[in-house]
């Protein structure tokens, strides 16, 4: 006879015959996860200063986000690029949470941003 064998959660149950069964029970497997790197930032002097923008333009392709920071000055139609930055799907996603948590983090302190 062909043992009957079933598993549910940490053990694999297996009968042999009407009176013979069996039971194994598997230890519970503890993933040790690593702490995150801490990653240290630098900017060079210019970088630092940073760049006002008042624009941004966001597009993207299947495995990319482009994000175009622009200044459009006040009655003048053409608004110049400032930085361009190219990002993968994942870490545009990343950042958009990010942004989302800072935002709140904004306006518990200071009040609601007008749209």
């Amino acid at each position: 006879m062909k043992p009957f064998k079933f598993s549910k959660k940490n053990r694999e149950y297996i009968k042999w015959d009407k009176n013979h069964k069996q039971v194994r029970i598997f230890p519970k497997v503890k993933t040790v996860q690593e702490p995150p790197a801490q990653v240290q930032i630098e900017a060079d002097e210019n970088t630092a200063q940073g760049v006002y923008t008042n624009l941004a333009v966001v597009s993207n392709t299947e495995t990319e986000f482009i994000f175009n920071f622009a200044f459009l000055a006040p009655n003048r139609p053409i608004a110049t690029v400032l930085a361009r930055i190219i990002s993968s799907d994942i870490h545009t996603k990343r950042f958009c949470a990010a942004l989302r948590e800072n935002i709140k983090n904004y306006e518990a302190r200071f009040g609601p941003v007008k749209d």
